[in-house]
């Protein structure tokens, strides 16, 4: 489910979008870029200093219903967490530019889509919180995202305090404060250079597409999180509770509408405002349309050379 067949024209750009000389294992370097767009990776050499922050808010009443009718169906616990990383996957095969990352002071396309999110072991206040990270294709659909998703929610809960990601934060928790400080330094380099391997960047929560985390179900507004300085992620998403607002009609009368808020940080340097004003224009239209989300895109757009 999900898969496309490759045409000739995807074939013949597969080949010739090999690695190449100045791509990192992550993605390909951007090499059509404007040069304004270049020089600014040096000027604004932070990605914390770069970032620019949004608030919306999209009004949810069909895609309820959307999300009742597939646990109808039996994609039970399917929730606007898997409806919202569905979304962003749609807008990225469509809008892949804010897929891209900076590294090194580049502009990168990435390889593929990985979302990242926090999860509680348990619902209680001391219980442990873990990263899980989930891999997508431009094509996937809702269901792709609800098993994969679903997957490595069920797969760490199952491996306890003991999953991979876990186990990377406890070998660096016990370095002593000074020689973790040095670590850290080291491995700011390394990425620079991307010289850290690829099954490390994996696990990674400050490498990825997307960093989403969910407010609702803490009960509490979005909040305006900041992008980390290490590593890669581009965009963070953070949303809230669901909320009721009357609103008048045309004719007069009220009605009741719901809404969820949300909060987006970005990396001002992946694209310029018109492309990210656009990705989030087509974000919201599929709010309007979650059915869309059944089925593969029926083209997939890739990014500029």
């Amino acid at each position: 489910m999900g898969n496309l067949k490759l045409s000739k024209e995807d074939k013949r750009k597969a080949v010739k979008r090999r690695r190449r000389f100045g791509d990192r294992k992550e993605g390909r370097k951007l090499r059509s870029l404007h040069p304004l767009n270049a020089v600014a990776c040096y000027i604004m050499n932070d990605r914390t200093g770069s970032t620019n922050y949004i608030k919306d808010s999209v009004e949810i009443s069909r895609v309820e219903r959307y999300i009742s009718k597939k646990r109808q169906e039996g994609l039970k616990g399917l929730g606007f967490l898997h409806v919202f990383i569905a979304m962003y996957v749609r807008v990225v095969s469509q809008l892949p530019g804010i897929n891209r990352f900076v590294s090194g002071q580049k502009v990168y396309a990435r390889n593929n889509i990985e979302v990242a999110l926090a999860i509680k072991k348990e619902m209680k206040l001391d219980a442990m919180e873990t990263i899980i990270k989930i891999e997508c294709t431009p094509t996937d659909t809702i269901y792709d995202i609800y098993r994969k998703l679903n997957e490595q929610v069920e797969l760490n809960r199952a491996q306890g305090d003991v999953s991979d990601f876990d186990s990377v934060a406890r070998f660096f928790h016990y370095i002593p404060g000074l020689m973790l400080k040095f670590a850290v330094f080291i491995l700011r380099i390394m990425d620079y250079f991307d010289l850290i391997p690829r099954s490390l960047t994996k696990l990674s929560p400050f490498h990825g597409s997307l960093f989403i985390t969910s407010m609702g179900s803490l009960g509490i507004p979005p909040i305006y999180h900041h992008l980390y300085s290490f590593g890669n992620v581009p965009l963070f998403l953070a949303y809230g509770a669901k909320r009721k607002a009357y609103e008048m009609r045309k004719d007069g009368t009220i009605a009741e509408r719901k809404y969820i808020d949300y909060a987006v940080s970005s990396d001002e340097r992946i694209c310029d405002g018109h492309y990210l004003a656009t990705a989030l224009k087509f974000w919201k239209d599929c709010f309007k349309h979650p059915e869309i989300l059944d089925t593969p895109p029926e083209t997939v757009v890739e990014d500029i050379d």
